[in-house]
């Protein structure tokens, strides 16, 4: 039998919510790692206590990678996340640390441990068309649209996710293939140069995860999240921008809803209501897409820690959990 003789890293995914931030941090301060965030949202600069970014203190306790690399009104891709863990990754490795995957981005996940296929670059001009059809018929109607000609992407991608619809009809457009026909034949991603123990933290009963939800919004309130979104809002290149709610950022859950509140399109409460429901959905948009991960092990965070701690131990060859 071959044995891997590769570095070993640990991918802590899970639901929005879960602990895993939390876990991440106890275990880069206890091995010796470094923490690479698996966040869509953490990449942008400006987005903190709506995203629940790391504060100051956790950074400077703990090194933080793929953090803060974009302005709110600019992209960031899958690839390039890819590129840039990849680059940290190497980095803690020859520091000789351990790399600590965190986060519930699945698409950057699923770029980094298994790569992308090469489907049609982005195609600005494409991409303006869409957004002006978007304007005009509204997301659902071009939803539709993409349910007629690739059903399987369909099925993945909610009626409101504008920017996977946008991205789907793009490369069905260019290229004439549906874009689950490029992804089914993706060739296999460049190994990583470590062996990676992929585990899932999420709580076995759904209720503890939705009052999770809650009270970890109700806690961002009082933080100050309105007050974020507010400069967020006052920003000359946000506030310049013909559809600030359809820019990635602003898009993050939680922040498009505060953006139509202070546009005065919901009541206090009414936003509160629809930043839980739109985050619950975000979990289990999440729960779905773990499901599919076949070689992760999943724990709750409370009932299986002892478990988890025996499999972590397991994993880095330590002596198991008390």
């Amino acid at each position: 039998m071959t044995v891997d003789r590769r570095p070993p890293a640990i991918a802590l995914m899970g639901p929005t919510a879960s602990g895993k931030s939390a876990l991440a941090l106890e275990w880069a301060q206890r091995l010796d790692g470094e923490i690479v965030s698996v966040d869509s949202a953490l990449v942008y600069r400006g987005l903190d206590v709506g995203a629940a970014k790391p504060t100051a203190e956790e950074r400077a306790a703990v090194p933080h990678h793929v953090i803060d690399l974009r302005d709110p009104w600019q992209t960031y891709s899958a690839a390039e996340f890819a590129s840039d863990a990849r680059a940290a990754i190497d980095g803690i490795l020859a520091r000789g640390r351990l790399p600590i995957l965190a986060g519930g981005t699945g698409l950057y996940f699923r770029a980094l441990l298994k790569g992308l296929s090469p489907m049609p670059e982005a195609d600005p001009a494409m991409r303006a068309g869409i957004e002006v059809e978007a304007r005009e018929r509204g997301w659902p109607a071009l939803h539709a649209e993409l349910a007629r000609v690739d059903p399987a992407a369909a099925a993945r991608i909610h009626a409101t996710d504008a920017q996977r619809i946008q991205r789907a009809l793009e490369v069905f457009r260019r290229s004439g293939r549906p874009i689950s026909q490029w992804q089914r034949e993706s060739p296999p991603g460049k190994r990583l140069p470590c062996r990676v123990l992929e585990l899932v933290i999420a709580p076995g009963d759904r209720a503890i995860l939705h009052a999770r939800i809650a009270a970890r919004l109700d806690a961002m309130l009082a933080a100050g999240f309105l007050d974020e979104v507010r400069q967020l809002r006052a920003l000359p290149e946000l506030r310049a921008h013909p559809t600030p709610l359809e820019l990635p950022a602003i898009r993050a859950v939680g922040y498009r809803q505060a953006w139509e509140h202070l546009d005065g399109a919901t009541s206090a409460a009414e936003f509160r209501d629809r930043a839980v429901y739109a985050t619950r959905q975000l979990a289990k948009r999440q729960l779905t897409w773990l499901r599919g991960e076949l070689g992760a092990r999943w724990f709750d965070p409370a009932a299986d820690r002892a478990r988890l701690y025996d499999a972590l131990a397991l994993f880095l060859g330590q002596p198991r959990h008390g």
